[in-house]
């Protein structure tokens, strides 16, 4: 089952996607990788749904990536005796680590690492930003944050708590998500998706980990992270634009602005960026998206994003299968546009002064030149793959690995058709298994020139330094020849 599209589509599993018919009607509208939200749901629940995923895409013959999500140190206040409270504007309301049920006046904030840096002048939000306080002060015996109510309203029983002003002390990984992690390992999951990453070194502690059992992809959703970007995304696979909680700790108007920031400097270090967040959220409730939510897909797309998700919408929704059907359509209408050609080109980076950046940006000019149905590269790692990625060449791009594992890590990659074939050792077989492949999965017929990349010696990660034209000639059934 081929994509006609280049930029991929994550969806998310749920209370509404959890059957088996449910994750095929998925599959088969154009979800290209599943997210497992490791914030919901057990273990046994995320399962049972990876051995789904997997029976699917055993009988599709077409590698799916899974996608582990981790909560991340979410912040939280505690309970209160009645279980919810109005907060009023002007009004004088404390913090402390008191586990009393709280009131109107004070409740239990159950993280002491932000009684050491919050301090006088900054702002603490609630509940997703509905609620913010000014921080008057701290207590002498820091066990207390005085805060004044700016904007009041209604906060009820463990809502969460984002601290916009400064870098938390805090491990991205909790406990919680070490126990998450190692399941998921275990599992099979291809991405591990790392919450609320503030610098390079949350990434490289889940590296260390991690190693190479999974790829690691960077959600970034503190302001914080925009202080190390180019660090974070040179040790991150991938990154996410998390646009809920990075919503509510910037102000609304910068979000667009950031958004096309993260994406330029993950196009100019070669890793897939993951548009996240409300993107078809009335689809949560209704069949169709609003023009402005169909827009902002676009606007992404159009960007060079490698790959949309789609969170609520089909993890407990009432149209999952409809919200990943429009978002398919929404794609293929703006990859169809000339301008997105345009736009496309003019966000291309010069190449790095390296073999792979050079055989890669060749292999665009290469493609376009002698028209080429398709790139295939063959790859072990990945490596060859993601460079070509980075250039966005015209022609698809057919990804031919050993290594089946790779395959599905690719699958996120913008314009990376993923496919898994038996490993070559010398250039001539290389050869002829990128034109056995371009056949079998519908990118050429016998007349058609290929442009093929690879790296020598074969098996050597990182190695991209083979650039082949190849002509696809008629198969000769065994008993003519």
């Amino acid at each position: 089952m081929r994509r006609l599209r280049q930029a991929k589509i994550v969806a998310t599993l749920g209370p509404a996607s959890s059957s088996k018919e449910a994750i095929q009607a998925l599959f088969d509208a154009g979800a290209d990788v599943f997210r497992f939200n490791f914030s919901h749901g057990s273990h046994q629940d995320h399962q049972a749904r990876c051995n789904i995923v997997r029976e699917i895409e055993r009988a599709a013959g077409r590698p799916i990536a899974i996608l582990a999500d981790l909560q991340g140190p979410k912040l939280r206040v505690g309970q209160f005796a009645e279980g919810r409270v109005t907060l009023l504007a002007g009004a004088e309301f404390t913090l402390d680590r008191d586990p009393t049920p709280g009131d109107v006046h004070r409740v239990c904030l159950p993280h002491p690492e932000l009684f050491e840096v919050v301090d006088a002048g900054q702002s603490l939000l609630l509940d997703d930003g509905k609620l913010r306080l000014a921080v008057l002060g701290r207590g002498a015996d820091r066990r207390s944050i005085r805060t004044r109510v700016v904007s009041g309203g209604v906060l009820s029983d463990r809502k969460g708590v984002n601290v916009p002003d400064v870098v938390l002390p805090i491990p991205a990984l909790t406990e919680k998500d070490l126990r998450d992690l190692d399941f998921a390992l275990d599992m099979g999951a291809d991405w591990i998706a790392l919450s609320f990453v503030q610098r390079p070194e949350d990434v490289l502690q889940a590296r260390a980990i991690i190693g190479d059992r999974a790829a690691l992809l960077s959600k970034l959703e503190k302001p914080a992270a925009l202080d190390g970007l180019d660090a974070i995304v040179a040790v991150s696979d991938a990154i996410m634009v998390a646009r809920g909680d990075l919503g509510v700790e910037l102000p609304p108007e910068r979000v667009p602005g950031v958004q096309k920031r993260i994406l330029r400097a993950c196009r100019q270090h070669g890793k897939p960026i993951v548009i996240a967040t409300q993107m078809l959220e009335s689809m949560i409730g209704a069949p169709v998206p609003t023009r402005a939510e169909a827009s902002d897909v676009a606007s992404a797309i159009y960007d060079g994003a490698d790959a949309v998700m789609l969170s609520a919408e089909s993890a407990s929704g009432a149209y999952p299968v409809e919200a990943v059907r429009i978002m398919d359509r929404i794609i293929g209408e703006v990859e169809k546009d000339p301008l997105y050609r345009q736009m496309i080109d003019a966000q291309n980076q010069a190449p790095q002064p390296n073999s792979g950046d050079a055989i890669c940006s060749a292999l665009r000019d290469v493609t376009r030149i002698v028209g080429a149905v398709a790139t295939v590269t063959y790859t072990s790692s990945g490596h060859t793959s993601l460079r070509a990625a980075r250039e966005r060449p015209t022609a698809p791009i057919l990804s031919v690995t050993p290594n089946l594992s790779t395959a599905r890590r690719l699958v996120l990659a913008w314009g990376v058709h993923s496919t898994v074939s038996q490993e070559v050792r010398n250039v001539d077989r290389m050869v002829a298994a990128a034109c056995q492949a371009a056949l079998e999965q519908g990118f050429a017929v016998a007349g058609d020139s290929i442009a093929i990349t690879a790296g020598v010696p074969f098996g050597q990660p990182g190695s991209t330094n083979l650039l082949r034209i190849a002509q696809i000639w008629p198969v000769v059934p065994a008993a003519a020849a």
